[in-house]
């Protein structure tokens, strides 16, 4: 259990994470409240991340379950194994019909075989998906809801239902009830508006592209081997692209990608010349590259 913010900010430094004074707050506060956390923001800025290493400095096991188009409940829940109910049926037919053998009626028989719903409708006919997972766990983990905004609203109103009780009803086996509630972490990329329901429940937490000093801790942390006036040049181009007009600004992950690119290439300073060559490991559509490219002046000037 974290103390304070300033130790949730020194933890997950310490696994190589750098977050804010407005972070650390977010995520103290969401552990302490039992809280889910809504994190939104750009693609590549460190939401995913930012679970794993909560995962990590908490000594928790993370769960995730990947959001998409067409997700329902039985994906995000659990799956009932109705083949292998079936074949355990057929295997011990003989054995049903050595129970309700000396039934006097079909009552008779059909009380004698009920009493035994527990060899046919039990935990070993299911298999859990990652929310039921969560539920079940004998021990706290994180759950990670990866891409929220890409599931329908109509999967964001059910997975409303289960963070509000931590329960959840299998027809079969009755209500499950979690042991350990779950630290939660939802993430979204702002690819529709979610439910005013789902904000309630949550404590929000919007992650934005870094500073100029953020980024640079960042690459020197995740980068060692980066030269520091290469560092330096890197995160100064980096920032004047995310201000032009594109498409797709440059993440973080890609930025240290790019510095990772030209340690490989041994570079000791950004010219023009490398820069062309490895653009592509920053800009990842057409038009672009092109308008990057034709204000690389601008780009690479002190």
């Amino acid at each position: 259990m974290v103390q304070s913010p300033e130790d949730v900010q020194q933890h997950f430094k310490n696994a190589r994470y750098i977050v804010n004074r407005r972070i650390s707050t977010v995520v103290f506060l969401a552990e302490r409240m039992g809280r889910p956390v809504l994190v939104e923001g750009p693609a590549g800025v460190g939401k995913t991340e930012l679970a794993k290493t909560l995962a990590d400095i908490t000594s928790r096991r993370l769960i995730r379950l990947q959001c998409y188009e067409g997700l329902d409940e039985g994906k995000a829940l659990y799956e009932w194994k109705y083949a292998k109910q079936l074949l355990y049926t057929q295997l011990l037919r003989e054995r049903i019909g050595e129970l309700i053998a000396d039934a006097p009626s079909l009552p008779d028989a059909v009380a004698k075989i009920s009493g035994q719903d527990d060899a046919f409708f039990s935990h070993r006919f299911l298999a859990p998906r990652p929310l039921l997972q969560a539920i079940e766990s004998p021990d706290p983990v994180v759950l990670l809801v990866d891409e929220i905004d890409k599931a329908e609203p109509e999967f964001e109103a059910f997975l409303l239902e289960v963070l509000s009780d931590f329960q959840v009803s299998v027809p079969e086996l009755g209500t499950i009830r979690a042991r350990h509630i779950p630290f939660v972490v939802l993430t979204s990329n702002n690819a529709r508006e979610l439910s005013d329901g789902l904000k309630r429940r949550c404590l929000h937490l919007f992650i934005d592209f870094p500073s100029a000093a953020d980024e640079l801790q960042i690459i020197r942390l995740k980068v060692p081997e980066v030269p520091e006036q290469l560092a330096r040049a890197v995160v100064n181009a980096v920032q004047k692209i995310r201000a032009m007009d594109l498409r797709k600004l440059p993440s973080v992950s890609e930025s240290l990608d790019w510095a990772r690119s030209l340690v490989i290439l041994n570079a000791r300073e950004l010219d023009p010349g490398i820069v062309e060559s490895t653009l592509t490991m920053l800009v990842k559509h057409e038009k672009d590259l092109e308008r990057v490219k034709g204000s690389l002046d601008k780009v690479l000037a002190e």
